[in-house]
């Protein structure tokens, strides 16, 4: 709906500026003003006629105001200072705007752009833990809001099979006796990685079975080997249990694409062979003369000082240099007009950069091509302290959710008194996931996270308090239904309802939710969701706790109201991948 009007606004201000025998370049701009006093839709448009008319906005905007035939929509336009403030005439926009909502509220047309989005892709060597977790919810998240704006979105999971971690566990299975079995009650991912801490430990203990390791890369990218089958039972064993994990946090992927398979198509080589030949690549060894030589990637003259190594003095392959064939593959699958997005930690800056600049070398992409977009984040910790996994002292995701969901469980049971264990159960756990994910999406990337479970589980302040007003709304629907004997498919608005501020508000935020999808979805960021699912609950718990639904004047115009803000923000809380309980 704001959409319609905006381009209303647009359409009359475009008439008033031919009427004032004016051009100007470009678009004109609209934006929400922040205090609803000066309207709800602005135009900058005076500074945009400014080198036009040469005179200041201030002057020129009244002069636009003056020449607009103001549209049915709005009640009045108005000049505040260099801005064109349009007002929404709200008995019109409201019962427009109830009319078009729907169960699939927010769903724009199709853009002809594939997007090929990579996230979460830890390596299979343990389970995910609280380091992977904001990549996969930014990820995740994303990739929502990208098809609900229209856009053909293909998901994946790298897996890295050729890594030296992954070498390791096959080589602790093989050759040093131990085995998943000896940890018969963990789940499967957790038993990878306990016998990956093993090997690790035994590492610091012998530094000599490091050659065994590398004779184990070695044999496995050499194939076809006896090792095969190892590898990828190892690498399956730990997916199985990594896809559990993500299924419970309602992640989901299209693809899981194993790096190995660019090594066994010769990709690897044809490009390790073209940055050789066109002398980018060379041998040698930047750290010291005495080590052996190593083929890398000298990006000096990109104001680059750190080489990228593309294959060891062995001559195997580095996770480096598969990536880069692994981008090559991204950007052939996104196609000519399509796009690359990338979700990676702070950390991997500089290997982003390499990576970007071999494809240029390589002349994948051209110089400042936007093909391939990352969205970089920092890191999130529990207040206890860091985790790693190589020092086996780590939170993994499957405990982070089972302590939300018992946090969430203790709670409801002190105000629910009256539901049963298995509805208690279902509750706690779309409560416990949602507040992991709304904690984590509503901020920006760029901002560190220190997960604090009173705030994320707070029922007044988090996640389930947003949860709560959907639930909310499901009750006081029901109860139109069950005791007042209403038809809500049939419902009709009253001719004398005039929203007062409340309902005004409350229309409004619902109007701006396909706006807010667009918006996310050309930015690339999902934390403007999340500060709109808290923004429309607020508006929602105000109305209810202020305005008689059931038995009022306006009883259909309430009631149709409700019944599309639980639409809005069920919707929006789909976008986060959060669940919207229907009691709580």
């Amino acid at each position: 709906m704001y959409f319609k009007i905006k381009n209303e606004a647009i359409e009359a201000l475009n008439k008033a500026i031919e009427k004032m025998g004016c051009e100007i370049e470009g678009e004109i701009k609209m934006e929400f003003p922040p205090n609803p006093e000066l309207g709800d839709l602005a135009s900058t448009v005076s500074f945009q006629l400014a080198k036009v008319l040469r005179k200041g906005p201030q002057l020129i905007a009244p002069e636009v105001v003056e020449a607009i035939e103001v549209p049915e929509i709005f009640s009045k336009v108005e000049a505040t200072g260099p801005y064109v403030n349009f007002f929404i005439n709200h008995d019109i926009f409201a019962k427009e705007l109830l009319a078009t909502v729907d169960e699939d509220y927010g769903t724009l047309e199709a853009v002809d752009e594939k997007i090929v989005l990579e996230h979460t892709s830890a390596n299979p060597n343990g389970p995910l833990h609280i380091g992977h977790i904001r990549n996969s919810v930014i990820g995740d998240s994303l990739r929502r809001v990208l098809i609900k704006a229209g856009y053909d979105v293909n998901t994946q999971y790298y897996v890295n099979d050729m890594g030296r971690q992954l070498a390791m566990i096959v080589y602790g299975m093989e050759d040093l006796g131990l085995k998943l079995e000896d940890q018969p009650s963990l789940k499967i991912d957790h038993k990878v990685g306990e016998l990956y801490f093993k090997v690790n430990q035994m590492l610091k203990d012998d530094e000599r079975l490091s050659e065994g390791i590398d004779a184990t890369i070695k044999q496995y990218e050499n194939a076809p080997s006896d090792l095969d089958a190892v590898f990828e039972g190892a690498v399956n064993n730990c997916l199985d249990g990594v896809k559990e994990t993500l299924a419970r946090m309602n992640v989901k992927h299209d693809e899981f694409i194993w790096e190995g398979q660019f090594v066994r198509s010769g990709l690897v080589d044809k490009i390790t062979d073209q940055l050789y030949s066109i002398g980018y690549a060379r041998y040698g060894n930047p750290k010291s003369d005495a080590a052996p030589d190593v083929l890398y990637l000298d990006l000096s003259e990109f104001g680059i000082d750190k080489e990228l190594v593309l294959r060891r003095a062995d001559g195997t392959s580095l996770y480096s240099t598969r990536d880069i064939a692994y981008h090559i593959y991204k950007c052939t699958e996104a196609g000519e007009d399509g796009k690359v997005v990338d979700i990676f930690g702070s950390d991997h800056k500089l290997a982003a950069k390499q990576v970007s600049l071999a494809l240029e070398i390589l002349e994948v992409l051209e110089p400042n091509d936007d093909k391939m977009e990352v969205i970089f984040y920092e890191f999130i910790t529990l207040p206890e302290g860091s985790m790693s996994t190589r020092r086996g002292v780590f939170i993994s995701v499957d405990e982070l959710m089972d302590e939300a969901v018992k946090r969430a469980k203790e709670e409801l049971l002190t105000r629910r008194e009256d539901l049963d264990e298995e509805t208690i159960d279902k509750i706690a756990e779309e409560i416990g996931i949602g507040a992991i994910r709304f904690y984590i999406a509503r901020l920006s990337p760029e901002k560190h996270i220190k997960f604090i479970w009173d705030e994320a589980l707070s029922f007044e302040r988090g996640c389930a308090s947003i949860q709560y007003a959907h639930a909310r709304s499901c009750k006081l629907l029901k109860k139109a239904e069950e005791e007042a004997g209403k038809d809500l498919s049939s419902l009709v608005v009253e001719d004398n309802w005039s929203p007062n501020e409340n309902e005004r508000e409350l229309v409004k935020l619902i109007a701006k939710f396909p706006s807010l999808v667009q918006d996310a979805a050309d930015a690339r960021r999902v934390h403007p969701v999340a500060q709109y699912c808290q923004d429309l609950a607020s508006a929602f718990n105000r109305f209810y706790k202020a305005e008689q639904v059931i038995g009022s004047d306006v009883e259909n115009a309430r009631l149709i109201l409700v019944d599309k803000s639980r639409i809005a923000l069920k919707n929006a809380l789909d976008l986060l991948g959060v669940a919207a309980p229907e009691m709580m």
